[in-house]
């Protein structure tokens, strides 16, 4: 499954790009595509983060489909 991920704020500099692709996700849900970015990016696992999926903001347990598109941020971001 391919999935696209974009980062947001401190999301972007923890994981030293601001987009990336999967070409074979293996996650199901949000939950298990933020673990294997903590995995890759271990900055990441510093920060609280939350996932909007194809500009939805979505709980841990929403299922990812193919082409989907994940949006990774903190609750606070901006500035």
């Amino acid at each position: 499954m391919k999935v696209n991920v974009l980062f947001f704020g401190a999301t972007a500099d923890a994981a030293g790009t601001r987009e990336l692709r999967y070409e074979r996700c293996d996650a199901k849900v949000v939950a298990e595509l933020i673990e294997k970015l903590k995995t890759d990016h271990p900055a990441l696992a510093r920060n609280k983060l939350l996932a909007a999926v194809n500009e939805d903001h979505v709980p841990y347990d929403t299922a990812l489909n193919d082409g989907d598109t994940v949006a990774i941020f903190t609750p606070v971001s901006g500035g």
